[in-house]
């Protein structure tokens, strides 16, 4: 090869740019998800007021000028489970404070738990700077209760800051995103700048369809729920889906699918205006429930619906 071809190769000079990674981590429920759709401007990933929403490491890529910041949204850490699917989060989560540039730990007010111990015990090891994120002050009652807080929470470990917001109204996210793109090296971007995330599209329709389940039913039918993509098909003028909803026992089905149907159709329909929204076109979308027996503990089940750790 000669040595002009070698040149192009080459990637191009960082000249002014800074590119970086930034994990956001925390127990689950903590927010961690909808911190990362107010900062992209964008909903990505998807949220709901049950704790283990996300399931997947999820990117959320944001480039403005010559500074790219990479989100790396992750389930919530928790205390091990017998589960494979639990066993799944817990690793995805710790292996996205590998290799990334700064680590957004996530706590609730003045709220300590075991599982937040458990999250703490893992930052402790990242060769990066951390910054404690205290997210949801604005639901604290007593305002004067949130300083003295701040200082046992400093006694933990060093922190490279402490920052009190509330991901959800976005107060003071403005000031954690200024701290954040002090610590992004140089370094050329990653992705290109009008790129949102690394995931597929068919990624994203199965997660829609997923949250407006967690939405719609009880407490314990969605940890036994998943969605699968079976046909995605873009004729230019309409997008048809086929989703099908994946649960471990009969009266799981029987829940989702609701009196006369109509819990599927509201699914259907709250998930139907998402993708449509996402897309910029119009959508048909079929959504079928089939039980399949053990799937978030069978480890060969979880690697075929996308749960793998090689991706």
């Amino acid at each position: 090869m000669s040595e002009d071809m070698q040149s192009w190769l080459l990637p191009k000079e960082a000249g002014n740019q800074k590119c970086g990674f930034v994990a956001i981590v925390g127990r689950p429920n903590m927010g961690k998800s909808t911190l990362m759709n107010f900062m992209l401007g964008q909903k990505l990933s998807i949220t709901s007021r049950k704790p283990q929403t996300t399931r997947h490491q999820i990117l959320g890529i944001k480039t403005e000028d010559d500074l790219q910041i990479i989100f790396v949204d992750t389930p919530g850490l928790h205390k091990e489970k017998d589960k494979a699917l639990n066993r799944y989060m817990n690793k995805t989560a710790s292996e996205a404070l590998r290799g990334v540039d700064l680590v957004l730990f996530l706590v609730d007010r003045t709220a300590w738990t075991e599982e937040d111990q458990i999250v703490l015990d893992k930052v402790k090891h990242a060769s990066c700077p951390v910054i404690l994120v205290v997210n949801k002050v604005d639901q604290l009652a007593d305002k004067s209760s949130l300083l003295p807080q701040l200082g046992l929470l400093s006694e933990k470990m060093t922190f490279a800051d402490i920052i009190p917001i509330s991901a959800k109204t976005g107060r003071n996210v403005d000031a954690l995103e200024e701290t954040i793109r002090r610590y992004i090296p140089d370094g050329v971007h990653h992705f290109p700048e009008d790129q949102l995330t690394d995931r597929s599209s068919r990624f994203m329709v199965a997660e829609i369809v997923r949250e407006k389940l967690m939405r719609n039913v009880g407490d314990e039918v969605p940890y036994g729920a998943t969605v699968e993509i079976e046909e995605f098909r873009n004729d230019g003028t309409l997008l048809t889906i086929s989703a099908l909803i994946l649960v471990e026992r009969d009266g799981q089905k029987k829940i989702i699918i609701g009196d006369k149907g109509e819990r599927m159709k509201t699914i259907g329909r709250d998930a139907r205006l998402d993708i449509e929204k996402l897309f910029g076109c119009k959508v048909m979308l079929n959504l079928w429930v089939k039980v399949r027996r053990g799937w978030s503990d069978d480890e060969r089940a979880l690697r075929s619906l996308g749960y793998d750790h090689s991706e």
